[in-house]
């Protein structure tokens, strides 16, 4: 089952550059207890940033890049075969985790949508795709400080 995670603002901003617009410590563990031992599909910035700030890929994850590079530092795994890899997962969750590209290119195709909405306005310049709310049915809603954290699954045929 594809799967997408991502935290959002009131603008549905998310990010500044290469990096998150904000620091939500209650969002990245959200993150982690969601993606633990699961596998993760990211595209090649995504990827560079996570190595960036953690010198290496996400742990206890099976990290796969969209890339057209034919090699990756500290241990991602190239995605050579998109619609193989889906398949592969349709009976466990694969996680898109960013960037806006991928996000883009997937939104259409995922089964689940992991939405963190953080309160306010905050500066950056990537934002996400506007979703159709209309095909998607939100089966659970979590409020805690400026966080709200909201599960979707989609509801119509695609």
């Amino acid at each position: 089952m594809l799967a997408l995670i991502v935290a959002v603002d009131d603008n549905f901003l998310i990010g500044n550059g290469n990096n998150l617009p904000w620091y939500e410590p209650n969002d990245l563990k959200y993150f982690k207890k969601i993606t633990l031992n699961k596998a993760v599909l990211m595209g090649y910035n995504t990827y560079l940033s996570i190595i960036a700030r953690l010198g290496k890929v996400l742990p206890n994850r099976i990290n796969y890049v969209l890339t057209e590079e034919k090699s990756l530092p500290k241990g991602g795994i190239i995605v050579d075969d998109l619609d193989k890899l889906i398949l592969e997962y349709q009976n466990k969750e694969l996680f898109v985790i960013g960037g806006k590209m991928v996000y883009e290119a997937l939104l259409p195709r995922v089964d689940k949508l992991y939405l963190t909405r953080v309160k306010g306005s905050h500066v950056g310049n990537v934002y996400f795709p506007k979703i159709a709310f209309d095909e998607f049915m939100l089966i659970s809603s979590e409020k805690q400080d400026n966080l709200t954290f909201e599960i979707y699954e989609r509801i119509t045929k695609r």
